[in-house]
């Protein structure tokens, strides 16, 4: 190591809800060919691992968070995408290695959505009340359609092969009665 840092990375990151954030990790010469990972959780030593590198500078994704490390700048960067209220936590750069794996700390905070202009305009409770309404309105119209409208079809249509169905039948019978008959 000679002296030289690990790794290194922003201590605080923000993202906005439903966006991405972008996370850019520094590391020492030496640790080029070594896999990075991005980890997530307060504790180091149990810190979940989310996404890890090959080894190489091909991108690897896994849910909504990919990981792609730049060997010639020395940088990794994760990209965390369609972010989550939730998903706000304390994080890790880290590097695989023998022993104990260097890790750097990134706290994540989520920036909520803004209030749609729509919602400001009219006071919230209305307008969620409204569009409740029409969804429950759309919902109930949606059921009724596929437990009365449908069926209803189904057992017209059924009918109609059905009164259709004995008079063929009955009519091939008799032809062939008197076919044997004669």
């Amino acid at each position: 190591m000679g002296g030289s840092f690990d790794i290194r990375g922003p201590k605080v990151m923000r993202g906005p809800e439903r966006g991405s954030l972008t996370v850019r990790c520094r590391y020492g010469p030496g640790w080029k060919t070594h896999r990075k990972w991005w980890c997530r959780g307060v504790d180091w030593a149990r810190c979940k691992i989310l996404v890890i590198t090959t080894g190489s500078e091909q991108e690897v994704e896994r849910d909504r968070v990919s990981i792609r490390d730049d060997q010639r700048n020395l940088t990794f960067t994760v990209t965390m995408e369609e972010l989550r209220r939730d998903d706000e936590d304390t994080y890790w750069c880290g590097i695989e290695r023998t022993g104990a794996d260097p890790g750097f700390q990134v706290k994540v905070t989520i920036d909520p959505a803004p209030v749609t202009p729509e919602e400001t305009r009219v006071s919230p409770t209305v307008t969620s009340h409204h569009s409740e309404s029409r969804s429950l309105l759309s919902s109930v119209h949606f059921l009724l359609l596929l437990f009365l409208e449908v069926p209803l079809l189904l057992t017209m249509l059924s009918a109609v092969l059905w009164v259709n169905r004995p008079q063929r039948s009955s009519w091939g019978t008799q032809s062939q009665l008197g076919h044997e008959n004669q």
